[in-house]
């Protein structure tokens, strides 16, 4: 029997449902947990109660919107502002739902919290809590998990990290839950609709000043309609009329311009980044070989890791990588196992 009490984050969706149900069939106490993050999301929240009725388990809702404005959006924005492309999802996990959201549950007496993350954990002969990559490929999370603490480890769990996502469906099905077929979310929450510029610029109250294109060697190729609405490797939606494709390789904040470049250009084959946290260790000793993704949807490629730095890394990979972005996260691997990684510079 097992006697652990354990506050499942319960978002709404099959994957988390699925989660409690798998704890309460360990013979864990479960009890339900929702976080409010934004104006709106009581919607979700009432479908995560419904799923907690169902298990018949206490549901508790934590409304942290205004840590989520401060901790999350706020950062969020001014990283764009900066001409960074940030990934929120990996702050929130380390100070929303690892953070906030473990301390609610510590504070119902719970001994940890489980998530509908699709990831393994194990601990090592060492004692060390390491995280592996899910075993539905497809379905991978790791790399917005990798700035997790060995504290924060220590009181999480992942139930879904040996399942396909058609195999929590049916559980779901069979356990009678009403979002058993829900539709997956496929954007950041606070911006389901995909219009990072939009939503920027409601926040900024305005439009944000326009621009020029340049190329590398400063010839103005024309006008931009504001920083944030460009990433490092675009090339439709310059609304410029133009000999051949060019790219989107820099954004200068200094003079806020946009510079252009072939593709050829936008590939390098080293990258620095800060805010770094590792899994299986504290440091790297000594440069080491490492499988490295600079963005969620890449295919890990073979790279080189060296911490030069308290808080910097280097990573050179063995071969060029395109549109390396400012603000995204380098994460590192040995096998299917996280190493760790860091915000590219």
């Amino acid at each position: 029997m097992n006697d652990r009490t354990i506050l499942a984050a319960m978002s709404g969706g099959v994957d988390s449902a699925v989660t409690a149900l798998l704890l309460e069939r360990e013979g864990c106490t479960i009890m339900g947990g929702t976080l409010l993050l934004r104006d709106g999301g009581e919607i979700e929240a009432e479908e995560a109660r419904i799923s907690a009725d169902k298990l018949g388990i206490a549901h508790h809702i934590f409304d942290l919107r205004d840590e989520f404005v401060s901790q999350v959006i706020r950062p969020f924005i001014e990283a764009y502002e900066a001409g960074k492309t940030p990934n929120p999802c990996i702050l929130c996990n380390r100070t929303i739902k690892f953070g906030l959201l473990l301390e609610r549950a510590k504070a119902l007496g719970c001994d940890g919290i489980a998530t509908g993350h699709y990831i393994r954990r194990e601990i090592s002969p060492a004692g060390r809590i390491l995280l592996r990559c899910a075993a539905d490929a497809s379905k991978d999370q790791s790399y917005v998990l990798y700035s997790l603490s060995q504290d924060q480890l220590s009181h999480c769990c992942f139930p879904l990290g040996e399942l396909s996502k058609a195999e929590v469906r049916a559980l779901a099905e069979e356990a009678g839950f009403s979002n058993a077929r829900k539709r997956d979310s496929q954007d950041i929450c606070f911006i389901p609709d995909g219009d990072y510029a939009g939503y920027l610029e409601r926040a900024h109250g305005g439009p944000y000043p326009g621009g020029e294109f340049r190329t590398k060697d400063g010839r103005v190729l024309g006008q931009h309609r504001g920083l944030i609405r460009y990433t490092v490797g675009q090339r439709k939606g310059l609304g410029l009329a133009l000999p051949a494709p060019l790219y989107v390789c820099e954004k200068r904040i200094a003079d806020n311009s946009v510079i252009l470049s072939d593709n050829a250009s936008l590939f390098s084959r080293t990258l620095t980044a800060n805010n770094i946290n590792f899994i299986p260790f504290d440091r790297i000793e000594q440069p080491l070989r490492v499988m490295a993704k600079v963005r969620y949807a890449q295919a890990a490629q073979w790279a080189t890791v060296e911490q030069i730095e308290p808080d910097r890394i280097r990573v050179t990979f063995d071969e060029a990588q395109r549109a390396i972005a400012p603000g995204q996260s380098v994460v590192l691997y040995d096998g299917d196992y996280v190493v760790g990684g860091g915000i590219i510079e």
